[in-house]
């Protein structure tokens, strides 16, 4: 169920003591209260998602929402999970609720990095990390939820308030500890300073062509043969050229559905391949020499998404054929090993995997530093409504080019969200409405779990379709 934080419960409470005293003008905005949301869509029906580790998956999130002093302004933010474990994300987004309520959006604006340092490194919760697991997911949706509610006040979309803010602005945003030996905060500035001339030339591109996305919506695990053919010529009439499909179950059937796919989009397409940490290094190596006939663009996990040192052997053994990774690199540490390394060809960024926007940027601007493409992870709940901005960011201000660049994009849940995302003639169209993403009213209280009236009636039923 719901629950809510709120700056007089916080008065009642002995944590409201670690938090700083403010005698601040009434004219500033207040975050009053957070509330979080299980929010989970029961996508294991039709296999939607499934991979293969994650063979039955119900698309959830840890929906945070941060409500102010001012009508009608709330800030949302999520982030992902698979259904079972959801509570314990929502769990965490209270405990670090008394570092965020109370706290004023225009101080927020002017120090980032002090919200961001106060909630990462938290003295006893970075204990849980630290910076890593289940805390730092929880730190991203808050920290999503207050982008979001900074974007809002501006009246703006994510993708331009942040392309709106001054190179000196964007570094002071960054926290670059822990990357300095390969990314300090004046070498940051000077690329977005390089940049910045050609900012308003790409906007406009993206404003009238979109950033280019690939479908993982046909090639599913659980999808038969037919459902993969049928789905890839749809997904080609709607003007799509890369496809990426699921591997890692079992090796004959990899090749045949390979073949199944690349017989289905053409020798000219590009096809990936994701096998979801599924295979030991050695087994990865040989693995994709056997699946290397349909000329496969990249594999995406191959193996242990912590394992820096098995994606560089991999990658160097499979060469031409790319290693991608990202969607579960637990930070911007990780992401700096794999670049060093050369252990991936394509850095996969996710919305909601690390800290929000500003452990992001720092993730950009290292790979732009090392010359990889950056292709963002999306599907899930939420995932593309915030990567378009995402990859819009990185190509406005920082990469400055689409040379291997590409996004993900599914068909699912778009309907429960404001703004839903537009992926027309084969690209994601710019988002329009104010702020981060969010998701609609009506939809939280229907999929909330358990209190939600989809859930409340599957549970009454009883049997299977009574999970998670």
């Amino acid at each position: 169920p719901s629950l809510r934080v709120s700056r007089q419960s916080l008065r009642r409470g002995r944590v409201l003591r670690a938090m700083p005293k403010r005698k601040e003008p009434d004219a500033k905005t207040c975050i009053d209260s957070l509330v979080v949301r299980d929010i989970r869509f029961p996508t294991s029906d039709l296999l939607d998602g499934s991979d293969a580790i994650h063979t039955d998956p119900d698309y959830s999130c840890a929906y945070v929402i941060l409500k102010t002093s001012v009508a009608g302004l709330e800030g949302h933010g999520l982030t992902f999970s698979l259904g079972r474990g959801n509570e314990v994300i929502a769990a965490c987004c209270h405990a670090y609720a008394p570092f965020v309520v109370g706290r004023f959006l225009e101080d927020i604006a002017g120090d980032m990095m002090g919200l961001y340092h106060a909630l990462v490194n938290e003295q006893q919760l970075r204990w849980l990390g630290p910076e890593k697991g289940v805390s730092h997911m929880a730190c991203g949706a808050i920290l999503n939820a207050v982008w979001d509610l900074l974007a809002k006040q501006a009246g703006k979309p994510l993708w331009k308030y942040i392309v709106d803010l001054t190179p000196e602005q964007l570094v002071e945003c960054i926290d670059f500890k822990y990357i300095s030996d390969v990314l300090t905060k004046a070498e940051a500035l000077e690329m977005l300073q390089a940049k910045r001339p050609g900012v308003p030339a790409r906007e406009q591109e993206m404003r009238r062509d979109g950033f280019p996305a690939y479908t993982t919506s046909a090639g599913w695990l659980g999808y038969s043969d037919e459902k993969i053919r049928a789905l890839c010529q749809e997904y080609m009439a709607q003007g799509l050229n890369h496809f990426k499909m699921k591997v890692g179950a079992n090796l004959e059937d990899d090749v045949r559905r390979a073949r199944v796919m690349r017989e289905a989009i053409g020798p000219d397409r590009k096809l990936m391949m994701d096998a979801n940490q599924r295979w030991e290094v050695s087994e990865a190596i040989e693995n994709m020499k056997k699946l290397a006939f349909a000329n496969p663009w990249w594999i995406e996990e191959p193996t242990c998404p912590d394992d820096i040192l098995g994606h560089a052997a991999i990658a160097r053994a499979i060469s031409p054929i790319g290693v991608a990774t990202g969607e579960v690199a637990q930070n911007k540490v990780i992401f700096k090993q794999l670049l060093q390394a050369k252990a991936i060809k394509f850095c996969q960024i996710d919305s909601c995997r690390v800290a929000g926007p500003s452990e992001i940027l720092a993730i950009l601007l290292m790979a732009a530093k090392m010359g990889v493409a950056v292709c963002p992870h999306a599907g899930g709940v939420g995932l593309n409504e915030y990567v378009r901005h995402l990859a819009m960011i990185d190509y406005i201000l920082i990469s400055g080019t689409l040379e291997d660049r590409v996004c993900e994009s599914t068909s699912h849940l778009h309907e429960h969200f404001y703004d839903p995302v537009d992926v027309s003639g084969g690209t994601y169209k710019v988002a329009t409405r104010a702020g981060y993403a969010e998701m609609k009213r009506e939809s939280m209280d229907e999929f909330e779990f358990p209190t939600g009236s989809l859930w409340v009636k599957r549970l009454a039923s009883g049997g299977e379709k009574a999970k998670p």
